[in-house]
C-alpha cells in the first residue's frame, strides 16, 4: 500500500515595511505574488502558496546582523521560499533583468555536498532580506 504524501500547511509570516505601496510593487508586481486582503496598515500576499503580511512599521524594517554560511555573510533575519530549479532560475533571471541588487548573487552553495542548493539573497524596498533557494533533489532539503 502506498502512502499518501503529506500536505504541507501554508506558513504565515508578518514583517515590517516602510511603505505598503513599495511592498505591493515589489512583492506583487516584481515577484508576482498575488495580493489578498489589506487595510491601511497591512497587506497580505500569496508568497508561493504561503501567506506573508507586510505591516506598515518603518521603524522595525531592515536587516542588521549577518552569519557566515559557506563563505557568505547571510542576513540573520530573512525569509524566503524553496522553489524548483526551473522556477529559481526564472526568478533569478527576472530579478537580474529588473536590476535588483543582490546581497548574495545567485549561485550554488555546498557544491558536491549533502544539501547542495541554489540560493540568492536580496533586499525588499524596506531592507528586509529575502532568500530564494532550490534543490535539484527536494529530498535533500533536510538531509544531514
Amino acid at each position: 500500500m502506498s502512502e499518501t504524501p503529506a500536505v504541507i500547511p501554508p506558513f504565515h509570516l508578518a514583517f515590517p515595511v516602510h511603505s505598503l505601496a513599495a511592498a505591493r510593487e515589489f512583492y506583487g508586481e516584481l515577484l508576482g505574488c498575488p495580493e489578498g486582503r489589506s487595510s491601511d496598515a497591512w497587506v497580505d500576499f500569496n508568497f508561493y502558496g504561503h501567506q506573508i503580511v507586510a505591516h506598515l512599521a518603518p521603524e522595525e524594517a531592515g536587516h542588521r546582523g549577518t552569519s557566515a554560511v559557506d563563505g557568505d555573510a547571510v542576513p540573520v533575519r530573512h525569509f524566503g521560499a524553496v522553489l524548483s530549479m526551473a522556477q529559481w532560475q526564472a526568478l533569478a533571471d527576472r530579478l537580474k533583468a529588473a536590476g535588483i541588487g543582490f546581497i548574495i548573487e545567485p549561485h550554488i552553495r555546498f557544491k558536491g555536498e549533502v544539501g547542495e542548493q541554489a540560493t540568492m539573497f536580496f533586499l525588499d524596498p524596506s531592507g528586509n532580506a529575502v532568500e530564494i533557494k532550490a534543490f535539484a533533489d527536494m529530498a535533500s532539503l533536510f538531509a544531514k
